[in-house]
């Protein structure tokens, strides 16, 4: 398969061409089921980028400044972003194969069962998941994301998410790397009501009612729907159910305005107004759970001890929301000179994060910098009979370690750890 340079030196091929299956079936042939992938960028105008996704920093305001920097890498996504004026393919990860490119989403209406396996193609008939890098100079509104409930009312889908904050992608921690989540156990509805009834004195307040923990790199959390929280400035990877709702419940951060357009952007446009409906969207016995830690935080797990056989694989996303397991996620790291076989249960999106090597024989490479439009070797969607039948990663290096994250559908590993198991852990 040649490497091209650019995107612009591909063809974009739709599914009106008729040409999509046999790319991908050809491709996944040669790749023994990966698909490569373009690095996928989203702005956020609201936001000030952190500048360690490995965008050159010529290349952040790329969409023009009036859409905001590029403060977002969405990884294996077949979810357009939620941005106003935004670009019709916005959000959605592009496959390439030769000299061709396709959305991975026209791949996965085209080929549905053969890439995420028949269960998730069965109930979904879509990928249903993505995720995302997430990096910002500063911490970010106070916000949540709607429960499924809730979201429909907009004709949407409610959104759980998790994160996990991966050590090569914070070298440093940028102006505020505390989150705030929740709100203080003994909060009430009428205390928050007056920190909406003053969103246009200036800071309404709401973060004295929160309570802020400190980010570490290497740890995580796994956050559901309805839940407040005002993420740090970690760069964060995100696996997350595939939709892009949210509502912010903060009018001021670091001096920026947060306009109420935003908190009731994915409300009924008749209930833009009702502060009761606003606060009841919220789940609200979990933002007050006096054990909020214990029941959200994550450390990682190792699947298995195979430090002997040069490579360790651990879980860095487990446990369910609402008794369900929405995505799931792991983090391999191989020793150099290496080579190790690891099978999984069904479908991911896989990116490197460090190191060179191979999947399947396909080049694998954490680059140093990017230009925006450039193609990378960083990327892979992998389909549920690739994963089962085992992906080879190859060590190249004689120095470092190779490492790559991978994410998770829905309820593909009953197997995960539950939360708090890796107080129980008798190896890292």
């Amino acid at each position: 398969m040649p490497t091209l340079a650019h995107v612009n030196d591909l063809t974009t091929v739709d599914l009106s061409s008729g040409r999509v299956r046999k790319l991908v079936e050809d491709t996944l042939e040669a790749t023994r089921g990966l698909l490569r992938l373009a690095p996928c960028w989203v702005p956020r105008s609201f936001l000030q980028p952190g500048k360690r996704l490995k965008l050159h920093p010529d290349d952040l305001y790329a969409f023009g400044l009036n859409r905001g920097g590029i403060d977002e890498r969405w990884f294996a996504s077949t979810t357009p972003a939620a941005n106003e004026n935004r670009t019709e393919d916005e959000g959605l990860s592009y496959c390439v194969a030769g000299n061709n490119r396709f959305t991975l989403r026209d791949a996965v209406a085209e080929c549905g069962a053969a890439l995420l396996g028949a269960r998730i193609w069965r109930k979904y008939a879509r990928w249903p998941v993505y995720s995302k890098f997430f990096d910002n100079m500063g911490p970010i509104p106070h916000h949540m994301h709607q429960s499924a409930q809730d979201a429909a009312l907009v004709g949407q889908e409610g959104k759980p998410e998790a994160y996990y904050f991966s050590p090569q992608h914070n070298n440093v921690g940028n102006n505020f790397p505390y989150t705030f989540f929740g709100l203080n156990p003994g909060t009430t509805k009428a205390q928050l009501r007056r920190c909406l009834e003053a969103w246009n004195t200036g800071d309404n307040g709401i973060l004295d009612l929160s309570q802020a923990y400190r980010l570490r790199p290497g740890t995580g959390w796994l956050v559901g729907p309805g839940i407040l929280h005002a993420p740090g400035s970690l760069c964060t990877y995100e696996p997350q159910w595939g939709s892009d709702v949210f509502g912010m419940y903060q009018s001021l951060v670091e001096g920026r305005e947060v306009p109420w357009s935003l908190l009731v952007k994915d409300m009924p446009t008749a209930k833009h107004q009702d502060l009761d409906f606003i606060i009841d969207q919220l789940d609200w016995e979990a933002n007050v759970d006096p054990y909020f830690k214990d029941n959200h935080y994550l450390e990682p797990v190792p699947v298995a001890d195979t430090r002997s056989e040069g490579y360790v694989d651990r879980w860095i996303v487990y446990g369910t929301v609402n008794g369900e397991q929405r995505f799931s996620a792991k983090e391999l790291t191989v020793n150099p000179g290496v080579k190790a076989t690891v099978r999984d249960n069904g479908a991911y999106g896989l990116i490197c994060v460090q190191g060179l090597g191979r999947s399947n024989g396909q080049r694998l490479n954490s680059p140093k910098m990017i230009r925006f439009g450039e193609l990378t070797e960083d990327e892979y969607f992998c389909t549920e009979s690739g994963a089962q039948a085992g992906v080879t990663f190859e060590n190249l290096s004689e120095a470092e370690p190779l490492v790559v994250l991978r994410y998770f559908g829905p309820e593909v590993n009953p197997e995960a750890p539950t939360l708090g198991s890796y107080r129980n852990r008798e190896f890292s």
